[in-house]
């Protein structure tokens, strides 16, 4: 009875507190340092030159076993339009894993022979993911819980669009588009349609000097149960003489939804809410970048903050012909 409560509590746990775990790649903040492939398919071999991004994300310093995600991206351009990528995730909340892999192919369209920036971009991903669910410490037996390493492998896709005209952007991606059954889960709480859309948008104010402003917003809908959330953020970038400093604010809100019990009922949620500073250098052909993100609902597990670091490198030619610096696509 005890190891059916422990699960039951634990099944919660998962759906409540880590629901973006299962959507895969959880979308959090790093999108802003500098790690825009990683949530839009279209941005493989977008940015002026090739790009190597490595991240590090824990949650709750003070709680044990607390959610974590580590990823490696590659990106780069084959020719003239081609543009491939490579992702490699670890994610970890308690009991349960997922690692994955996803590869991407992406085509841009330029507009302007390279006169000025005017570029449309398309993309699409596919990818292998297991979940684990480690119950070796459940030790009483009960008939759900098997009280060994249990896991499921499955697969998916992402495909997405971006545009750049001079210093406007916009991205639009539909995220987990195959709906998947995983046995590893023992609830229909857990909807095999995970499909989620993601719409940003911003633009780059120069002023002619080493300043420029970065206003964007990125709009989240999850399909099955009509989540929505927004971020709205203000990026700053400055030039100095060894290279490139930078750091902003983002704020997400959610606006509705259904979380589900372990007996599969929805209640109602209570609203996500994030304050998240960043701030990052870029140095040769180095990128280091750091972000802390704070929860101030009126429920939390810790009030310890989440941590994430991404280190990148930028190798290749430059493919722009011209002198303006684009931070959008040009970090």
């Amino acid at each position: 009875m005890a190891a059916k409560i422990i699960f039951i509590i634990l099944f919660g746990f998962l759906l409540n507190s880590s629901a973006k775990a299962q959507e895969v790649i959880p979308i959090y903040s790093d999108y802003l340092t500098d790690n825009l492939y990683l949530i839009h398919p279209s941005m493989a071999g977008a940015a002026d030159r090739n790009q190597i991004r490595l991240t590090a994300r824990q949650q709750w310093f003070d709680v044990e076993n607390a959610p974590s995600l580590q990823t490696l991206a590659v990106n780069g351009r084959l020719g003239d339009k081609l543009g491939v990528g490579g992702i490699v995730f670890n994610d970890q909340n308690g009991n349960f894993s997922k690692i994955g892999a996803y590869g991407t192919v992406a085509y841009h369209l330029h507009f302007a022979r390279n006169e000025f920036l005017n570029q449309l971009s398309f993309g699409i991903s596919a990818g292998i993911i297991q979940h684990r669910l480690d119950q070796s410490g459940f030790t009483e037996f009960d008939p759900i819980v098997s009280g060994s390493n249990v896991s499921d492998i499955f697969g998916n896709m992402d495909i997405g669009m971006s545009y750049y005209y001079l210093d406007f952007f916009a991205h639009l991606a539909a995220k987990n588009i195959i709906s998947v059954r995983r046995e590893l889960f023992y609830s229909d709480a857990v909807p095999s349609n995970q499909r989620k859309y993601l719409f940003s948008t911003g633009y780059v104010f120069d002023n002619n000097n080493d300043w420029s402003y970065e206003p964007s917003i990125l709009f989240q809908l999850r399909e099955a149960t009509n989540e929505m959330n927004i971020d709205l953020n203000m990026k700053v970038y400055r030039e100095v003489d060894f290279g490139q400093l930078w750091g902003g604010l983002s704020y997400r809100n959610s606006f509705e939804g259904a979380e589900y019990t372990a007996e599969g009922n929805a209640i109602e949620s209570q609203k996500l809410q994030y304050i998240t500073p960043f701030i990052g250098l870029d140095y040769n052909n180095f990128m280091f970048g750091y972000t802390f993100s704070y929860q101030f609902n009126s429920v939390v597990l810790s009030n310890n903050g989440f941590h994430q670091i991404t280190i990148g490198y930028n190798f290749g030619k430059s493919r722009w012909r011209w002198e303006k610096n684009v931070p959008a696509v040009n970090y």
